[in-house]
């Protein structure tokens, strides 16, 4: 039977998995742990903005973000001109793949970077190249020795998602001195809110200082946001020239806008987040550890935990302990991590739950 036929390589992709959605039991309360979700919720602010959108969803938006760009230039001190907004940054992940790759390049990302680059390198035919990790942590060196001719992008998480892991600033400018010119490489800082090191640096200085380096970040994460798909993204003005003009002119709906200014200007919520997410991502390593497990540190909202092989000890079988009260959290098969569950910082309640949860599971006989 005759039909369409999909681009060489796309069938070849493995589809994005999410973190799994609990499904509601009668009388239990359910924790979803599984997302990197954050526990609150979005700002009350960001709300009533949303809110007050609802008054002329008849009206398209405005097709630039205006509004939102320069609500992030105001908070981070950047030229709104070389801002991009995009539904969540995943799409501007997307967008940059199809505005610099192509059949033949190259792209490299790490052994347990996010799932969504692998998907964008190879939805535009070209090869996704994997350079390996050490102690779960982006390998410079590793890196660098995988650039080809054919090598056109490099994708970096810093924080990574799901290890929680980051790059100090100096390894990040060293990758950068040791790029081509013609290599672009993306910075990728979902988790950048959460990290409280001093030799960690979001990427604004290298975008600000070379013509080949690309920020992005969401509102997916402090923000809580996910639900409206909305991120960013700082460049040089010639690859934020290039992106827009393949950008679709009303991707950021009006409300998600509107919301997004809301809760970028509401620091006091997101500095109590960030307090109570280094609280208890410190407190949750702690008592993992206690109880014999392996914590990969993190400085993240999530953190990465390593059971043993062991029949009765296994990662496998502490998903399906701590389901059955309740308790969500991530398995990473797809991501080369079987032996691994990634838990998102939740409440007080959901983090001693879980605590509780693996002390009685790794008591088990």
């Amino acid at each position: 039977m005759s039909r369409p036929v999909p681009n060489p390589g796309i069938l070849d992709i493995a589809p994005y998995t999410p973190g799994k959605s609990p499904v509601p039991v009668p009388g239990q309360k359910v924790f979803k742990l599984s997302a990197n979700e954050t526990p609150f919720g979005p700002s009350p602010r960001a709300k009533e903005a949303y809110a007050a959108a609802a008054a002329h969803l008849e009206d398209y938006p405005e097709g630039t973000s205006r509004i939102l760009r320069e609500a992030i230039g105001r908070a981070y001190g950047l030229d709104p001109n070389r801002i991009i907004c995009g539904a969540g940054s995943d799409e501007i992940l997307n967008l940059l793949a199809h505005t610099y790759l192509a059949p033949g390049d190259e792209a490299i990302s790490t052994t347990h970077g996010f799932l969504v680059y692998p998907i964008a390198t190879m939805a535009n035919g070209a090869t996704n190249v994997v350079a390996p990790e050490t102690d779960f942590t982006a390998d410079v060196d590793a890196i660098l020795a995988r650039v080809t001719p054919r090598t056109k992008l490099i994708w970096l998480a810093n924080p990574n998602n799901p290890t929680g892991t980051y790059l100090p600033f100096d390894e990040v400018k060293r990758l950068r001195a040791g790029l081509p010119p013609h290599v672009l490489l993306v910075l990728d800082a979902a988790y950048s809110d959460f990290v409280s090191r001093n030799d960690y640096e979001i990427g604004i200085e290298l975008v600000a200082t070379t013509e080949n380096t690309v920020m992005t970040h969401t509102f997916s994460k402090i923000h809580g946001l996910a639900a409206l798909r909305i991120g960013w993204m700082f460049g040089p003005a010639s690859i934020v020239d290039a992106v827009n003009r393949i950008r679709g002119p009303f991707n950021v709906s009006t409300p998600a806008m509107r919301a997004a200014v809301a809760a970028i200007e509401d620091t006091a919520f997101i500095q109590m987040s960030r307090e109570h997410n280094e609280k208890w991502r410190n407190w949750m390593t702690e008592e993992a550890t206690k109880l014999g497990l392996t914590v990969t540190p993190s400085v993240a909202n999530f953190v990465l935990i390593h059971f043993p092989t062991t029949k009765g000890k296994t990662a496998a079988e502490a998903d399906a302990f701590l389901t059955k009260r309740g308790l969500v959290l991530r398995a990473l098969n797809n991501y080369g991590l079987p032996h691994a569950l990634r838990m998102t910082i939740g409440t007080e309640e959901a983090n001693l739950l879980v605590r509780d949860g693996l002390r009685d599971f790794m008591a088990q006989p």
